[in-house]
């Protein structure tokens, strides 16, 4: 089953060790995302790097499956189900509850 999640969508962690966070999507690889300031990891980085020109030890977010999030409908501020639907000859995606559109995320 795919899911159309996108880099700016809002999502919450819906199950492990993270549950109930929310947070925006900064990647998108195949069927795992990365969120911001969910699934922090530690780098430990040699000297002569280029992120990190004397070595250390950088934290970024690690990997989620698709599955474990869910998009947080604006309206209500609670995770909901999307479909994709034809409208126009586009496809779209709709909240299942309430039926309203995605709002497109905002691109930097």
């Amino acid at each position: 089953m795919a899911r159309t999640l996108r880099v700016g969508d809002t999502v919450e962690v819906i199950t492990g060790k993270y549950r109930g966070k929310q947070g925006r999507v900064i990647a998108v690889d195949a069927d795992r995302v990365r969120v911001d300031k969910v699934q922090l990891q530690k780098l430990h980085l040699k000297p002569g790097r280029k992120a990190a020109r004397g070595g250390g030890i950088l934290e970024r977010e690690g990997y989620i499956h698709q599955s474990n999030v869910m998009l947080v409908d604006p309206a209500t501020g609670k995770p909901s189900r999307i479909r994709n639907q034809r409208q126009d000859g586009r496809r779209v995606r709709v909240f299942v509850k309430g039926g309203a559109h995605v709002p497109e995320p905002a691109r930097k």
